[in-house]
């Protein structure tokens, strides 16, 4: 991987700092970067499911910003450390692979479906967090807790045009909530994507599973 990332200015970099601040405060899976032909590409794993039965969503969390144009990698770290060089920031030494970097959002054909005001989302996500907070109990176990909150920002929400609740908290850990403004809710197959100005927010349901009716063969007696 490269040793650095060379942005287009200072204010970008301290903002992709602020981004992977945000991304390991709810996450200790890192952030994926991918750059090609001065763009930069930061995405998070605001929630994702671990193991086959989990039903919690993959929702994922994107920033789009201006790189040099010669950059071009797709790594994901755990951090990322400013330099001497306010344009640049140091990558650490080994990355990582968590599975939901596997997973690739559609890049075209998104349709406008309706718009969600910024402070409706800001309000779900903020009953979310308190729900989840009054629902762990002292003593609870880690599987516990991930199903808690799996039911909570995996549920359909009626406020949020019946997006996963956790699509607004994603908005709300990774700053995309910035004053008033009107969200597009975006489609693409499987895929829900709000976009806000700040950012974009991605959501993917948890893929079906279990056995499939068994299906008689051959002619009836």
């Amino acid at each position: 991987m490269p040793s650095r990332l060379v942005l287009a200015d200072p204010e970008t970099a301290r903002d992709v700092l602020t981004f992977v601040g945000r991304a390991a405060r709810i996450s200790d899976e890192g952030v994926r970067l991918q750059a090609k032909a001065g763009v930069l590409a930061i995405t998070a794993a605001a929630l994702a499911p671990h193991g086959l039965f989990d039903q919690t969503p993959t929702i994922l969390a994107m920033r789009i910003v201006n790189a040099d144009p010669e950059l071009e990698c797709d790594v994901v770290v755990a951090s990322l450390s400013a330099t001497e060089d306010d344009r640049m920031l140091e990558l650490p030494e080994t990355g990582l692979s968590p599975s939901w970097a596997g997973i690739a959002p559609p890049r075209g054909e998104w349709q406008r479906e309706s718009s969600l005001t910024a402070s409706v989302i800001a309000q779900r996500a903020q009953w979310g967090i308190s729900a989840v907070a009054h629902g762990t109990t002292s003593g609870s176990g880690e599987e516990a807790v991930r199903a808690l909150r799996a039911a909570i920002w995996g549920e359909p929400d009626a406020d949020l045009a019946d997006l996963p609740r956790g699509m607004a908290f994603a908005a709300d850990a990774l700053g995309f909530i910035s004053g008033e403004e009107d969200v597009p809710v975006m489609r693409s197959g499987r895929w829900m994507r709000l976009a806000f100005r700040r950012g974009h927010v991605l959501a993917r349901g948890p893929v079906a599973s279990g056995l499939t009716p068994v299906r008689g063969t051959g002619s009836a007696a």
